[in-house]
């Protein structure tokens, strides 16, 4: 079952509608009453860090007494060091190095911009700590995978396609590895990997210590986690699908055509200091960040079509402040931690409303404030009425739409769903049997019953075999003479 830490009285079973007693988790005001080592001391004052967040408050002690753990927190909660910590801490304690080919902890994530920022906080945790981590992705060098691995590494953070590849190649064993941890799992189990991390789970074995990190909790995952975890404490930074209260979120209805002089308009404002614009499709991002230099923006491309290295490139640029706009698609929206971002535009709002609340969140992260606008035309009302009734909440709207798309809006029967057909109608059976019973026979008589007995054969007016007359000129066939005596005949 799975148990909160709160203050007092019970908790309920997510799964199986069970009551127990909690914990009692009192919060603690810095990192130091959690019981971390003085090196993740120094590293996290060095790296900023000054108190935990509310998730790191809750997740660290379980895991550090040896519990398995099940976070639901939103985007910029610290969920990083939520898991990261406890792990540091156990892999201090371990004599040695780790076997080749083997890795002592495993984090799996959904996407190749979230392992890279994983593995860069993870560093930046450890301090003066001796670590060694591998990126397994794909889209990446594989060689350069295997050799890393073949010498034995403390963390692996990984994609499940490219890890199981590796697994299955016998390039990795993970009967060594001692801590699991899955980070975003509603996006993995979205995008298909259920029966990976299944798998991986299934060849580390019982004896790992393992933590489910995700933003939501959908079925899917409540069922995924009954699976992997063993008795774990629950923790919850917030409520599922609900947006940071320091992000300003505002709506402005425009044109489907006008959104391009909306953004620029936006743009001008020199506050806007570093500024992400999602997209909802790759081929939209890429016309907007054309759009967007063609206007004299700086700005960079970044999605599932681009080549690790350029979508490194991108980010890396966009943190530097090389590049004031970064044009994003859902893909990365979970996968981009940069610290420092003023605003977030939606271009266009998703598909998913759920992925409204992880695209705003990456601003107003570890308690800053950010502000969040979304360009929304006459065709995307109703998604935003979905994203409103998520959220719980009615965005501020600023803004007006042409008539036509405003018409379309307030009529949208007008058109019909199908082309209308012309010509003679179509009848069904029903409404044949229907005229016929109106209609009668057509001699005046009334309509015959339903049980009526079934007409004989018409033979009437056509001649039967025998009695037809035989054609002049042509003989029956029982004068006519035998095959080999027609040339006789012929003679004659």
């Amino acid at each position: 079952m799975f148990l909160t830490p709160a203050h007092g009285g019970t908790a309920q079973c997510a799964l199986l509608g069970i009551s127990a007693p909690i914990e009692r988790l009192s919060l603690t005001k810095t990192f130091e009453q959690l019981g971390l080592p003085a090196t993740l001391l120094a590293g996290l004052e060095k790296a900023g860090f000054a108190t935990p967040t509310k998730i790191q408050a809750e997740a660290i002690p379980p895991q550090m007494a040896g519990r398995d753990i099940l976070g639901i927190a939103q985007t910029g909660s610290g969920k990083t060091a939520a898991f990261g910590l406890p792990i540091l801490s156990e892999l201090m304690k371990m004599q040695g190095k780790a076997r080749p080919m083997s890795a002592r902890a495993l984090i799996l994530v959904p996407t190749r911009e979230l392992a890279v920022q994983i593995d860069e906080a993870l560093r930046s945790f450890a301090g003066s700590m001796r670590l060694s981590t591998v990126l397994v992705l794909g889209g990446m060098s594989r060689h350069a995978q295997v050799q890393k691995l073949a010498r034995g590494v403390d963390i692996c953070i990984a994609t499940p396609g490219r890890l199981m590849d590796l697994v299955d190649d016998k390039k990795l064993w993970l009967n060594e590895t001692r801590f699991l941890v899955l980070d975003e799992a509603d996006r993995m189990l979205d995008m298909g990997f259920i029966g990976p991390v299944k798998a991986i789970a299934a060849k580390i074995g019982s004896h790992r210590r393992t933590a489910l990190f995700s933003a939501t909790m959908a079925p899917e995952v409540a069922k995924l986690a009954e699976g992997l975890l063993k008795d774990p404490v629950r923790v919850e930074a917030s409520p599922p699908a609900t947006t940071v209260a320091v992000i300003d979120q505002r709506v402005i209805l425009s044109g489907s055509k006008a959104k391009r002089g909306e953004l620029n308009t936006l743009l001008a404002d020199p506050a806007l200091e570093k500024v992400i614009v999602f997209s909802r499709t790759k081929h939209g991002a890429d016309r907007v960040a054309k759009n967007l230099a063609i206007d004299g923006h700086e700005a960079a491309a970044i999605h599932g079509n681009k080549s690790q290295n350029a979508r490194q490139a991108a980010l890396k640029g966009f943190a530097n402040g090389n590049v004031r706009i970064l044009v994003a698609t859902d893909i990365a929206a979970r996968g981009i931690d940069v610290p420092g971002i003023t605003h977030v535009i939606n271009y266009e709002l998703p598909d998913d409303p759920e992925n409204y609340v992880h695209r705003i969140g990456r601003t107003g992260r570890n308690g800053a404030s950010g502000s969040a606008i979304t360009l929304v035309d006459g065709t995307e009302r109703g998604k935003l009425r979905d994203v409103e009734r998520l959220i719980r909440r009615t965005l501020p709207t600023s803004g007006t739409l042409p008539g036509g798309e405003a018409a379309s809006i307030t009529a949208p029967t007008a058109q019909p769903r199908h082309k209308p057909k012309t010509g003679k109608p179509r009848w069904n059976k029903g409404q044949k049997e229907a005229g016929k019973a109106r209609r009668g026979n057509g001699d005046g008589a009334p309509p015959r019953a339903d049980n009526r007995p079934p007409r004989g054969p018409k033979t009437e007016g056509r001649p039967q075999r025998d009695s037809r007359p035989q054609r002049e000129g042509r003989p029956q066939r029982d004068s006519r003479p035998a095959r080999g005596n027609r040339r006789a005949v012929a003679t004659a």
